[in-house]
This record gives C-alpha cells, structure tokens and sequence, in this order.
C-alpha cells in the first residue's frame, strides 16, 4: 500500500527447558531431516537440533513466515554469531560492524531500512566490498555458486541485518532529516503549518482587526452587544454538539467489540514511540508493549530518539531488547518536535500496519489483534484507528481526575459519535493504529504541527479517508500538577490554532472537499474549542452581570433581549458544567468514578485554567510557534 564438506559451526544457543531444544552442534540433514526443503537443510548443517527445527517449522506454519525469521526472534540464538557461522560456512570474511563513512549514501538506500540485505563498502585503500545477508534458504545454492566460480567471493562478505540498518541510519542521517523536515511542505505546502499565517490570512486579520478597532469607537455598545451575541451563539453551538453526544452515550447501544481473525497469517505490524527524556519509564515501555498479543516475527517495533538525548538511549539499551525492537537516533535539528521524529523513521516501517504510542502507555494486549480484525472487514476508506485512552492516576490529584472525566467525555462519548456518523476525528496523539500506504500518501505527520495528531485527522479526511474508533484501550496517566498540565495544555490549544489556520486558507476548497457537515464539524470541533476556551472568563463576567441587572432592575422593564441574552449565558456556563459532567461520567466504570470521587466539584476552576491555557497558547503561537513543551513521565508503580 513487499554441501556436508564445510563442517558445520556450533552457535551459542540459550537453553529451553520447555521445548528441549538446545542444538547439537555436530548436527547433519540426515534423512529425517526433510531434506525437501533447503531451509531446514542449511540450518540442520549450521548445526541446529531437529527438535528445535521442528518447534520453529510449526511457528513458521503459523504465523506464515520463515524458520530462519522464527529462529533469529526467538531468542535462541544471537544474531552476530548467526551470521558469522554463516561466514565460516561460507568461507568468507565477516563484518560486524559497518563504517557509515565507507557507505554513499545513494537513491535507493533507505530501502536497507525494511529489508536490509547487501550494501557497498568503499575503502580508501582496497577494492569495494559488498557486504550481504545470506538467507537460509538460499544458502545451498550460494554456496554452490562459490565453489563453481571462487572469483565471485573475492569482494565479498557476511554481515547481519542490523549492521547494515546501523550503517544506512547513519550514512543517511543528513539527508534523512532535511526530508523528515521539509517532506510535507515540499509535497503538499497548503497542508504545512510552516507558515504560521499565509499572506491572505494576514491580510484578512489586518482588515478584520481595522474594522473591530474603528466599530468599537465609532459605535461601542452597538459593536459589543454584536459580538456578545455572535460569541454566546458559538459558544452554544459547541456546546450543542456535546449535548448530542451525550445523549448519544444514554441511549445508543454499545459498540459491539470486534472479533480476533481466525486466519493463521498476519501481516508484519509496526509500532512506533517517540521518546525524549524517559529514562525513567524506559522498563515500563519495554514491557509494556512485550504485552502485545502478536508473533515477535512479524512486529516491528520501533524506539525513536532524540540523538542528543543519551540518557533515554542508554536506558534502552541496557535493557537489552528483544530482536524486533531497533533504536532510531534522530540527528538535533529544529524544529524538536514528535511529529519530526516519527516522520524522519516513517520510510523505515516495514509494517502493512503501523501503531503509535507514548512512552508512557499500556495498551490492551489484543488491541493490534482487533484494529488487524477492523481493517480486515472495513473499506479501504478506513486510514485510521482510535484506540480509547482511559487515566489511571484520577486519584492522584484533582487535576488528574477532572483530565480523567475529559479523556473520558472525549474517547468514549464524542470521537465514537463522530465516527458513527463519518465525520472527521481530531484523533488522539497516541494509539492511533494506521494502515501504513495511506499514512505516507497523506504525507505523514506535519514535523511543525506541535498537536499532530489533529491535524493528521482531519488532513485523512480531506484527502477521502476516514478514521473510526475501536473498543480495546490504553492506559496512561494524566498531569497531576497544575505547571505540567498548563504546559501540556497550551501546546495542545496552540496546534489546534496552527490546524484551525492551515485548514482555513482556503475555505471554499476546504468545504469542498470535506463536505459542509463535515466543515461544521471542524468549526465546532476545533474553532468553538477555541472560542469557548478563550472566551470562558467573559462569558462568566456576561452572566454576573446579566444576574445583578435582573436582581436590580424591576421583572417588567427587561428587554426581550436582554433577557435573551442572559439565558444564553447562563446555559453556556451551566451547561457547560453539567455536560463535562456527565459526558465524562456516563461511559465510566464504577472504579473509575471511584477514583474521581468529589473532585468533580473543582469543574469550573478547571474550565478558568483552560481559558488560561487558550490565551498562553495565542502568546507562544506569534513568539515561539514550534516551540514542543514536554510533558514529564514517571513510572506507574504497578497502578492499573
């Protein structure tokens, strides 16, 4: 949208108490050894037990993939002394480590990435080299060719598949990142938020801000009560829309959850996580995600880092991770973003489908199997799956529990509403599962977007794909202090102005290609958000006062309007109060509002702090726009 005259080399192979399957390493394809088929005979001559072979014949069947591909994922066996028995099988030099310097970085390269099988190395003092994967399978028939013609091993040479990802990741590193960079603006430049304001826009906010300032002078009351009634009606309008949500929640039935394939083959499946600074849940990560129900052979999980950020990658690394997990460096250049960083690792997917998570996740063992399943008895349409985030720390602090009652509002109540009716979703900025040809041909994630995700679900469906939403979820935790949740919560409202201006360039098109209820949907979606956010203060203030002239004034001399205006205000601030409330409590388990308890009470001081975030978010949007504020993780301590 992809020869018994050599003697065998024993390979240092963990034992398996389970299975009884350390390999002999004077091992021969006697006849029982299904000498049919060449893979089982190379390997039987590399020294492996049958019983062993046998146990990696069925898992192949299964899973429907090779021995080989079984044999280096199930831990059995390293891969550097694999291959170098190979080496001396072959009679031909190993290289376990590959010079990036000796490696051009030429068209083509990153295609080692996905399935790394031969590079050229260029020495400075001797003939070029090329370095290759052997496969098993071919084995014999490499070695045969050698002993026909010797002169076609003279430059040649063994290494493994991570060398040379090693050496491409590196050799490619400079280019690599200019494209992870400048990708999207190159290819689709009215899809970039490189350009904070386009030259239209920046006209139309003069004009705009020109007419405001000489109606406020010229006809003052006129122009405030205008704009009072404007901004309550797109304050109502939002709040509308979570009205209908929620009485969606009360009484539409539930999702039906998919069921698992039956069919023994899956596809390779990616999964990626950005990480900068998590050192401290690096464990948690790691076994996190050693959780996911899916064949070691097929998943390709990829830890994307900061290159800089040493500490994050020797974390990692003394964990020692299992063979399907790589490490991605990512060179330091501006901007410092999450979406720059999954992009810069997008070519190397080697995934049909392609899972995103924070470091901080736990996600539902099964949820590759059902968003696999989904896909599977979907239209093609379908880009994008939503997995439900659900806080597990709600009892840490208030803050944490009102981010609890919002997540939930949002993933169980509006996002599933939305979806049912094929609407664009403001996806979530993690366990979005993707097919991973219609990832790369929206152009991936926008590296200056500091809310990615956001933008990528509405730019899915403005291009005629659609998201939907799926039932098995993912833990994590929510901010429990009020300095960390205002820094996450002002570069969330500041990529949603970035989104709100890249799609608003061109309305027309925009409405064109979206549909005009799909455009109302992103007004209120993304622009009543903001409205509403910004506005939250004023609108209090318009209530306080409409209360005191409605307590001084006689009941017969209120104008209509006045009156009007009032009720509009009043059921903003209240009801805005109430359906938070209630979205949010409504999908809950019992534990969950447990877990909240009264600190529900504390709903309008946090709708104040949002407000706060909104307005920080429009400062840092004009001095700082790509400026990423980090949310710090700490480890779960067991909490489920």
């Amino acid at each position: 949208m992809r020869l018994r005259e050599y003697p065998p080399a024993a390979l240092p192979v963990q034992d398996d108490a389970r299975n009884n399957s350390a390999p002999s390493g004077n091992l021969s394809a006697g006849p029982g050894a299904a000498a049919d088929d060449p893979e089982l005979v190379a390997l039987s001559a590399l020294g492996f037990s049958r019983p062993l072979l046998a146990m990696l014949t069925d898992r192949a069947r299964r899973n429907g993939t090779s021995i080989e591909s079984e044999l280096l994922h199930s831990g059995q066996v390293d891969e550097a002394a694999y291959y170098g028995a190979m080496a001396r099988y072959l009679r031909l030099p190993f290289i376990a480590a590959i010079d990036p310097g000796s490696v051009a970085d030429i068209p083509g390269l990153d295609t080692q990435l996905q399935r790394p099988n031969q590079v050229r190395i260029n020495h400075r003092h001797k003939a070029p080299q090329v370095a290759v994967v052997p496969e098993a399978m071919r084995l014999a028939d490499l070695k045969a060719a050698l002993l026909a013609m010797p002169l076609l091993g003279q430059d040649l040479a063994i290494t493994t598949p991570s060398a040379i990802r090693g050496t491409v990741w590196r050799s490619g590193a400079t280019r690599r990142v200019r494209e992870a960079i400048n990708g999207l603006f190159d290819r689709f430049p009215e899809f970039s938020a490189r350009m904070v304001l386009s030259g239209t826009q920046g006209f139309y906010a003069g004009l705009g801000s020109a007419a405001l300032a000489f109606a406020l002078i010229a006809m003052p009351t006129e122009t405030l009560l205008l704009l009072h009634v404007l901004l309550s009606l797109i304050y109502l309008a939002s709040l509308g829309l979570r009205f209908a949500a929620f009485t969606r929640q009360q009484f539409a039935d539930a999702t039906p959850v998919a069921l698992l394939p039956r069919e023994d083959a899956l596809p390779c499946y990616t999964v990626m996580v950005a990480l900068y600074r998590e050192a401290a849940v690096a464990e948690q990560l790691l076994v996190s995600l050693g959780r996911l129900d899916w064949p070691p052979s097929l998943l390709d999980i990829k830890l994307i880092c900061e290159a800089d950020d040493q500490e994050t990658i020797a974390a990692l690394r003394a964990l020692k991770p299992a063979s399907h997990f790589e490490i991605v460096e990512v060179p330091a250049a501006m901007p410092r973003t999450k979406p720059k960083a999954l992009t810069y690792a997008l070519g190397a997917a080697r995934g049909e489908f392609l899972a995103i998570y924070d470091a901080e996740d736990r996600p539902h063992p099964q949820q590759l199997r059902e968003a696999h399943a989904r896909f599977r008895t979907s239209p093609m349409a379908i880009a994008c799956l939503q997995a439900p985030l659900i806080i597990t720390n709600a009892r840490e602090s208030w803050i944490s529990a009102l981010f609890s009652l919002e997540y939930c509002g949002l993933f169980r109540g509006l996002l599933p509403m939305l979806a049912r009716r094929k609407m664009p979703l403001p996806l979530g900025g993690t366990s979005n599962h993707f097919r991973a040809d219609a990832l790369r041909a929206a152009g991936g994630w926008d590296p200056f977007n500091v809310t990615e995700d956001a933008d990528l679900g509405f730019r899915l469906y403005r291009l005629g794909y659609r998201s939907d939403v799926m039932a098995r979820q993912t833990l994590e935790d929510a901010p429990t202090t009020m300095r960390v949740w205002l820094g996450q919560r002002s570069r969330w409202f500041k990529g949603w102005l970035q989104t709100w201006l890249v799609l608003m360039r061109q309305p027309r098109r925009l409405i064109d290609e979206m549909g005009f209820p799909g455009f109302c949907i992103f007004q209120l979606m993304i622009g009543g958000m903001l409205v509403s956010s910004l506005l939250h203060p004023l609108i209090v203030v318009f209530m306080t006062l409409g209360t005191y002239y409605m307590l001084e004034a006689p009941a017969d001399e209120i104008p209509v309007g006045v009156l009007s205006l009032f009720i509009i205000d009043t059921i903003n601030i209240l009801g805005s109060y109430l359906i938070f409330l209630g979205l949010g409590r409504g999908p809950m388990i019992e534990h969950e509002r447990r877990l909240v308890g009264w600190r529900w009470i504390g709903v309008p001081l946090y709708w104040i702090m949002t407000s706060v975030a909104a307005w920080r978010a429009m400062t840092e949007l004009r001095s700082k726009p790509f400026f990423w504020n980090k949310t710090p993780h700490q480890p779960t301590g067991g909490r489920t």
